[in-house]
């Protein structure tokens, strides 16, 4: 089972690599700055391996083979096997292979029926693998060198840039506006800015969160550059702590302790029956008799077919789902899947199109207005650092709205870059005629650079009352599930030749634009039908408040009563089950407290479905009882889970769960 604490031990772990200053650093551990040279590099190779994260390697087919020959009953049934070897050929005087012989052909027929169903699907399963980029930029040889990730070595100089995927754990020893984006593994949904130095007192560091100047193996970097060294690689990395614990074994589901549970009570009757057979009849009968009655008695109260019946059963049912876009990597999990009453997942992608899109484009007084969107267009479309999502939704909408001109109009001078202190990103155009500043950012951000207000035209000063009216739209928005960026611009800028953020004062406001992950339009019925079939559907999220609450209610999920990761923090399980049992939705966890709630679910007695797709998923899916994930999740989370959907949508989960119960239906009837 995952552990429900982080188990790196933050000091200990990384504490020379960041509390040292990067002079102390540099000179303690002999970092050569201008970088290693291609014969170092391969020492280090041959002395440490490659950049590989142990992952959970594919299965050799006779594993497969082995596990599904030795099952609970069908080890029992060999066992058996065995006495009646002994009892029928060895100590007869005319041996006997008949029941040897039926023992056999039940035992082959559930072995090769679960073997072939359980190799298969886990084949599919290793195709469904995405590519990942395999390459980083270092300093080899004295000159910059692009190598494959697992040629990574401790001691070498990265060098990082926007979007750049970071090889391995790394000091940082230069940074230029260095954001990098670990949600991945910490739960964090804003980008963290990396620093040369430590900025906070070592004795403040908690969690790897805290270290400013430490980038990790897995993440990705938003915006900046930076020249980094390596200081952990491939199994002692953060990542590699966290690929360990989800390579530790999963609990036992319902279903497999209910097989085990069986399997026990039925070596324990054997046990106490037969030497109380033998006891009684030695003494009426000889001693190869007895011994041969009291094997029988035992062999009759063994279900014999009970092997095949569930082999068979749990086979049609994993190629009926099939059909179904589901694919089951380990038949026991079936009988979990279906019979589940909770279900965890996260709001993105699974609630949602997992695609933000352009919702409104506003003036200061809330009402449409296209010149707000064509600046916010302006400005996306002429950025020329790494564009994110809501620059791809402003510049989609605007081009929908027919504003293709304004890209062969006007042209770009320069920009300011975005930077999450000053929280906004400016460029400067011109049509020929004029240049204009255009900025657009967080609502609060602009407002401080604002001193005038562009209503359909006309330029006035900003008050007091149109700032808190502008506020009070824009926690309007919020409460609507949208996320809300300001947009201002400058026109007197002409003979401005070197722009710096500076510049960026005196600007006019000209509105706001509202960007929204919509709901899926199937989650609502689909969230209806788990619920109708007995399943709670529970959403475990780092996302903050407002928004979730206002995803959850158009998709039908009871909002009334919220749980913030931090009213977790300082409470016992009873405490955090109590609010369990009143409330379906947490926000702002981190995956550990993920992890947690998972793990106090499946102790309740409860059936636990989990379904993910990050890295920071894969504690949680180990705790479940079934864990679930999709086609595009990344490697570690596929390893970890049971079932792998085709489709990132709760219908087709609910499709696989129908399949199942009617499984179950079909045992109940056998029965």
């Amino acid at each position: 089972m995952a552990n429900t604490k982080e188990e790196v031990n933050v000091e200990k772990a990384y504490g020379e690599g960041s509390f040292l200053s990067k002079e102390e650093f540099i000179k303690k551990f002999q970092i050569k700055e201008k970088g290693l040279t291609s014969r170092e590099a391969n020492n280090r190779i041959n002395k440490y391996g490659l950049n590989e994260v142990k992952q959970a390697k594919p299965k050799k087919w006779y594993q497969y083979f082995l596990g599904s020959l030795f099952s609970p009953f069908n080890s029992i049934l060999l066992g058996i096997a065995c006495i009646l070897f002994y009892t029928d050929v060895y100590l007869a005087e005319v041996p006997s292979y008949a029941n040897i012989i039926v023992i056999a052909i039940l035992v082959i027929t559930s072995t090769l029926l679960e073997f072939f169903e359980e190799y298969n699907s886990n084949k599919a399963a290793e195709k469904l693998k995405e590519l990942v980029a395999t390459t980083t930029h270092v300093i080899r040889d004295g000159k910059e060198q692009q190598i494959p990730i697992n040629q990574i070595v401790l001691g070498d100089i990265v060098l990082l840039s926007a979007g750049s995927l970071i090889p391995a754990d790394l000091r940082v020893l230069e940074a230029k506006d260095l954001y990098v984006g670990q949600s991945s593994l910490t739960g964090e949904s804003d980008a963290v800015k990396k620093t040369v130095e430590l900025e906070i007192d070592k004795s403040e560091v908690e969690s790897i969160s805290d270290l400013d100047n430490i980038c990790f193996m897995g993440t990705n970097v938003i915006s900046g550059s930076a020249r980094c060294v390596v200081i952990k690689t491939a199994d002692d990395t953060y990542f590699g702590k966290v690929a360990h614990t989800i390579s530790s074994s999963k609990p036992k589901s319902a279903f497999q302790s209910g097989i085990e549970s069986i399997s026990k009570l039925l070596i324990r009757f054997m046990l106490i029956l037969i030497p109380i057979v033998f006891i009684l009849n030695v003494n009426k009968h000889s001693t190869v008799t007895a011994f041969t009655f009291a094997v029988a008695i035992a062999i009759c109260i063994t279900p014999l077919l009970l092997p095949v019946i569930l082999s068979s059963s749990l086979s049609k049912g994993a190629i009926r789902m099939s059909k179904k876009k589901t694919i089951v990597k380990k038949l026991d999990a079936i009988q979990s899947f279906g019979a589940m009453n909770i279900l965890c997942t996260d709001k993105t992608g699974t609630l949602t199109e997992d695609k933000i899109v352009l919702e409104k484009y506003l003036d200061i007084y809330g009402k449409e207005d296209s010149r707000v969107l064509k600046h916010a267009f302006l400005n996306s479309y002429f950025q020329t650092g790494l564009k994110g999502n809501i620059d791809e939704a402003v510049v989609n909408r605007a081009l929908q709205n027919g504003m293709n001109e304004y890209t062969e109009k006007y042209k770009l001078v320069d920009e300011i870059p975005f930077d999450f202190s000053r929280r906004r990103l400016s460029v400067i155009v011109t049509d020929g005629e004029k240049k204009q500043l255009i900025t657009k950012g967080a609502v609060e951000e602009i407002l401080n650079i604002c001193t005038m207000v562009d209503y359909q035209g006309t330029v006035s000063p900003i008050t007091r009352e149109i700032k808190d009216n502008i506020k009070k739209i824009s926690k309007e928005l919020n409460k609507d599930g949208l996320r809300v960026i300001a947009v201002c611009q400058k026109n007197d800028i002409t003979d401005v030749t070197k722009f710096s953020v500076e510049d960026e004062k005196n600007m006019i406001l000209l509105g706001f634009i509202g960007f929204l992950d919509p709901p899926k339009e199937s989650a609502k019925s689909a969230i209806e039908n788990l619920n109708k079939a007995g399943i709670r559907v529970m959403v475990l999220t780092g996302d903050n408040l407002e928004v979730t609450k206002c995803i959850c209610k158009k998709v039908g999920i009871n909002s009334d009563s919220i749980v913030e990761g931090k009213q977790l923090e300082n409470l016992s399980d009873s405490g955090v089950l109590r609010l369990i049992k009143k409330s379906n939705i947490f926000v702002k966890l981190s995956p550990i407290q993920k992890a947690r709630i998972v793990r106090i679910l499946h102790e309740s007695n409860n059936i636990v479905g989990y379904m993910g797709d990050g890295i920071n998923d894969a504690p949680s899916l180990i705790n479940s009882d079934v864990g679930i994930s999709v086609d595009t999740a990344v490697d570690i989370a596929k390893e970890s889970a049971d079932i792998i959907l085709l489709e990132k949508d709760l219908h087709v989960l609910l499709d696989g769960v129908t399949e199942r119960k009617k499984n179950i239906w079909k045992l109940n009837e056998i029965y």
